[in-house]
C-alpha cells in the first residue's frame, strides 16, 4: 500500500487550478464551435446532419426506396458515427423533414413530424423516413474520391469530411446553432436565385454585393412572409453577413354581407409558433390593448389561415394591421449571423461574397478529384481492353494456355507479353462473357474511353473549362428546382416599405370612464364608470387605506409624483381592474421602497403644475415636461432628506395662497413662481425655524376672492389683502377661523 501510494504521488502534476480550468473549458468550446454548432460553409451540414444523411446513403434509403422506420436510422447513426444522445440525432433527423423549417427537406417524412404550432413529434418507432432528391444531391459524387474520408469514433469504418455535392445547402436551407462565446443563425434562400448568384461569381470572381443580391434578393422562408426591408439594407446585411430583416405575415381581406370586411392571415414569419401567435393576439385582446380588434380565429389546417374581425365596419384596416404589427410578432425581426466554419475549419463570420466563393472553391476541388477519379478508372479499363482484344486475336490458343497449363497465368504473361491487371481479367472473364469478345465493340469502347480520357485530360488543364463545368452542374441544379416548380417557386416576397403607417397608440385605445384608487401603501385599481367619490364602498388589505380617487378616461395617462422628485407616468387602460386590491404601483414603476407617493393625478400635456417641496422650495413646471417615457420615471424636482418633495399641484388661478406649521398664511401672484424643467427651485414661503414646513397651497383667482372649505361649508374671507405679499415672505398669522390642520379644502 505504501508503494503504491508513492508511485502515485509521484505521478500528481502540480498545476493551477485557473490553468486547468481554462485549458479544458477551451477544448470543450472547440469541440461544440467545430463539432456540434456550426455548419460548414461546403456543404452547409452540423456533424450530426451529415452522419445522418451519410447513414441513409449507406442504407440505400434513397428517394426511390420504401420508407425505413426512423429509429434504424437512429440506430445506426449512433452505433457508428454519432456517440451522442438519440434525441440529438432524432430532433436532427425531424428538423430536416419539417418544410416549415427548412426550405428544401433533405427527409422525407411519413408519419407525425410536429407542425406549425410547435406540436412536438412522434417517437422515432412510430416514423418513417427516406431521403429526398436535394440530399442525394448533396452526396453525388461521394463515391468517386472526391472529398476526404476520416475514421469514424471507434475506427471500424469511415465517414466523409465533408459532403461533395453541388446542391448549395448553406443558403438553400440555412441554419442556426449557439457554441461557446458564439452562434449562428442563417436564413434560408431560394435554389434558382443563389445558382444564378453562383454563376455570377464564376464568371465576376470580385463581384460586389449589391450585384449579388440583384440575383438572390434575399432570404426566401418556407413558411413565406413579406420581406420590408430596402434594398440598401438588405444589401449592407449580406456585405457584413451581419444584420436584421423585418418579416411581416401576409394578409388579403374578405370582404362579409353588407359591407364588413375579415382580414385573413395566410402566412406567419419564419420561426414564429401559430399557436402562440394566436395566443399573444388574444392575450392582447382580452387586455384591451388591440382596440380595432374584435375576435381572432385560427382556421389553418394544412394552409395557415388565421382570421382576424375588426371591431366594426368603419375601422381602417390597413391600421388595424399596421397596429398589430408594432405589438405583435406579426411582424418579426430575423437576426441573421453568418457564422460558419470556413474550409480551414476556423469559424468566422462571412458575407455573401466569400460564402460564394468558398463554396465554388470546393466545387472546384470537388471536380478535380472527381476527374482525376475517372481518368485512373478510363486508365485501367482501357489496360483491360488492351489484354481482352489479345483474348480475342488468340481466343483458341488462350484457352489451350488455360486447360492445359498448371500455371496458366504465367504462362499467359509471358507468350503474349501482358500485364497482371490483364492476365487477371482475362482469367476472371466468364465463358458466357465470350461471345461477346468482339473486335468491333472492344475497339469501340476503347475509342470511346481514349476520346474521353482526352477530353477530361484538357479539362484538367484549363481554367476555363472547369468553370464551364461549375456553370454547368448550377445550372443543372437550377433547372431541377426552377421558380415555375412548387418547391422552386419564390415564398418570401420582397415589398420594400415606401411609406410607413403613423400609429398612435392612443387613438387605438377604447375611450370609457374609469374611477382610479390609490391606497396609502401604494396599491393602485381602476374601478369602471364614474363613481361618487364621496361615497365610494372599497375593501383594502389589512392596515391599509384609501390615499386618493379621482375621475379619469381610458385614455389617459396617470402620473404619479413621489417624494424623490420623480414622476411615474402609467396608462389608465393597463391599470388592474377594481374586483380585487389592485396591483402595487411599484411593481408597474421603479419606484423606490422608501418614496411616498405624494399625489396621483391625471396627466393633462397643456397644463402647468406647482411642485413644492417640505420646507417652501419649489417651482412650476409644465405637463409635458412631467411625462415620463420608462419605468425609471423622470427626475423633475432635486430632492434631499431634509427637503423632500410633499406636492404637486395643478396651476388654476393667477394667485397662490400657503399656509405652515408656523400658523402663517402667505398670499403672492402666480407669475412670482418661476417655470423651470428641472432643478430645486426657489423660495415660496420662508420659515425661520427648521421644523416648520408647508401644510397646504391652493391657487385662486383675485377676482373670485380667497377662502376655505370645511365641513361646514365655504368661508370666504371679505379682506385677505392684508395676507398678500411677495414671494419668500413669511405671511402673516392665519385669519379666525382657518382651519386648524392648515389646509383650504378639508
Amino acid at each position: 500500500m505504501g508503494i503504491m501510494s508513492k508511485e502515485i504521488i509521484e505521478n500528481i502534476d502540480s498545476q493551477q487550478l485557473s490553468d486547468a480550468l481554462s485549458e479544458r473549458y477551451l477544448s470543450y468550446a472547440v469541440s461544440t464551435i467545430v463539432s456540434r454548432a456550426l455548419p460548414d460553409v461546403r456543404d452547409g451540414l452540423k456533424p450530426v446532419h451529415r452522419r445522418i444523411l451519410y447513414s441513409m446513403l449507406r442504407q440505400k434509403l434513397s428517394p426511390n426506396a420504401a420508407f425505413r422506420k426512423c429509429a434504424t436510422v437512429v440506430g445506426d447513426v449512433l452505433g457508428h458515427y454519432h456517440p451522442h444522445g438519440d434525441s440529438s440525432v432524432y430532433d436532427a433527423m425531424v428538423r430536416l423533414a419539417q418544410d416549415f423549417s427548412v426550405r428544401y427537406p433533405l427527409i422525407d417524412g411519413q408519419g407525425n413530424f410536429g407542425n406549425i404550432d410547435g406540436d412536438p413529434q412522434a417517437a422515432y418507432r412510430y416514423t418513417e423516413s427516406k431521403m429526398t432528391d436535394a440530399a442525394m444531391l448533396i452526396m453525388e459524387g461521394l463515391d468517386e474520391n472526391s472529398v476526404d474520408m476520416m475514421p469514424n469514433f471507434d475506427g471500424t469504418t469511415l465517414e466523409p469530411v465533408v459532403m461533395p455535392g453541388a446542391f448549395p445547402n448553406l443558403l438553400a436551407n440555412g441554419g442556426m446553432g449557439i457554441a461557446v462565446g458564439m452562434a449562428t443563425n442563417i436564413p434560408t434562400h431560394n435554389v434558382a436565385e443563389v445558382c444564378d448568384a453562383l454563376a455570377l461569381v464564376v464568371d465576376k470572381p470580385d463581384a460586389t454585393t449589391a450585384q449579388i443580391m440583384k440575383k438572390m434578393v434575399g432570404p426566401d422562408f418556407p413558411t413565406g412572409g413579406v420581406l420590408i426591408d430596402s434594398f440598401d439594407t438588405i444589401v449592407k446585411n449580406y456585405e457584413t453577413g451581419r444584420g436584421a430583416f423585418r418579416i411581416r405575415a401576409k394578409w388579403d381581406v374578405e370582404k362579409l354581407d353588407r359591407g364588413a370586411e375579415q382580414v385573413v392571415i395566410t402566412e406567419i414569419p419564419y420561426g414564429i409558433i401559430k399557436s402562440k401567435l394566436v395566443e399573444q393576439i388574444a392575450a392582447l385582446i382580452d387586455a384591451k390593448k388591440l382596440p380595432l380588434v374584435e375576435d381572432i380565429a385560427d382556421e389553418s389546417t394544412t394552409d395557415v389561415r388565421i382570421v382576424i374581425t375588426p371591431k366594426n365596419r368603419n375601422v381602417p384596416v390597413d391600421k388595424m394591421m399596421a397596429h398589430l404589427f408594432a405589438m405583435t410578432d406579426l411582424e418579426y425581426r430575423f437576426n441573421m449571423n453568418f457564422n460558419v466554419i470556413d474550409s480551414n475549419g476556423a469559424p468566422r463570420v462571412m458575407g455573401i461574397g466569400d460564402t460564394l466563393r468558398e463554396f465554388i472553391a470546393h466545387q472546384k476541388s470537388v471536380l478535380l478529384r472527381r476527374t482525376n477519379w475517372r481518368l485512373s478508372n478510363i486508365a485501367r479499363r482501357l489496360e483491360i481492353l488492351g489484354g481482352l482484344l489479345i483474348v480475342y486475336l488468340n481466343l483458341d490458343r488462350v484457352i489451350e494456355i488455360i486447360r492445359n497449363e498448371d500455371d496458366a497465368k504465367a504462362v499467359l504473361v509471358s507468350e503474349f507479353n501482358l500485364t497482371d491487371v490483364q492476365v487477371e481479367a482475362i482469367l476472371n472473364t466468364r465463358l458466357r462473357s465470350l461471345r461477346k469478345l468482339e473486335e468491333m465493340e472492344i475497339r469501340r469502347e476503347d475509342a470511346q474511353l481514349h476520346a474521353e480520357q482526352k477530353q477530361l485530360q484538357e479539362l484538367l488543364e484549363s481554367d476555363q473549362m472547369q468553370y464551364e463545368q461549375l456553370k454547368a452542374w448550377f445550372a443543372d441544379i437550377k433547372k431541377r428546382y426552377d421558380k415555375k416548380t412548387a418547391l422552386g417557386r419564390r415564398r418570401t416576397i420582397w415589398a420594400e416599405q415606401t411609406e410607413e403607417i403613423v400609429i398612435n397608440a392612443d387613438e387605438f385605445i377604447e375611450k370609457e370612464p374609469l374611477t382610479i384608487i390609490l391606497s396609502a401603501m401604494g396599491w393602485i385599481r381602476a374601478a369602471k364608470g364614474h363613481l361618487d367619490l364621496n361615497n365610494l364602498d372599497l375593501k383594502f388589505k389589512e392596515g391599509d387605506e384609501l390615499q386618493t380617487a379621482f375621475h379619469a378616461m381610458s385614455t389617459d395617462k396617470i402620473n404619479l409624483f413621489g417624494s424623490g422628485g420623480k414622476m411615474f407616468t402609467l396608462s389608465a387602460n393597463e391599470l388592474p381592474s377594481a374586483r380585487g386590491f389592485g396591483e402595487s404601483v411599484r411593481m408597474m414603476a421603479d419606484i423606490a421602497a422608501d418614496e411616498q407617493i405624494v399625489n396621483a393625478f391625471v396627466l393633462d400635456m397643456n397644463a402647468k403644475y406647482l411642485v413644492v417641496g417640505r420646507h417652501g422650495t419649489g417651482f412650476i413646471v409644465s405637463g409635458d415636461n412631467c411625462m415620463a417615457q420608462t419605468r425609471t420615471g423622470k427626475q423633475v424636482m432635486n430632492t434631499d432628506a431634509q427637503n423632500p418633495a410633499i406636492m404637486c399641484v395643478r396651476v388654476s388661478g393667477d394667485m397662490v395662497a400657503m399656509s405652515g406649521s408656523n400658523d402663517k398664511l402667505l398670499i403672492f401672484a402666480t407669475a412670482e413662481i418661476p417655470e423651470m424643467t428641472r432643478g430645486k427651485g426657489v423660495i415660496l414661503q420662508k420659515y425661520n425655524a427648521e421644523r416648520t414646513y408647508v401644510l397646504d397651497v391652493a391657487f385662486f383667482d383675485a377676482a373670485d376672492g380667497f377662502g376655505w372649505t370645511t365641513g361646514r361649508g365655504v368661508t370666504k374671507l371679505d379682506d385677505w389683502q392684508p395676507w398678500v405679499g411677495k414671494r419668500a415672505s413669511q405671511g402673516r398669522t392665519i385669519p379666525v377661523g382657518f382651519p386648524r390642520s392648515g389646509k383650504f379644502n378639508k
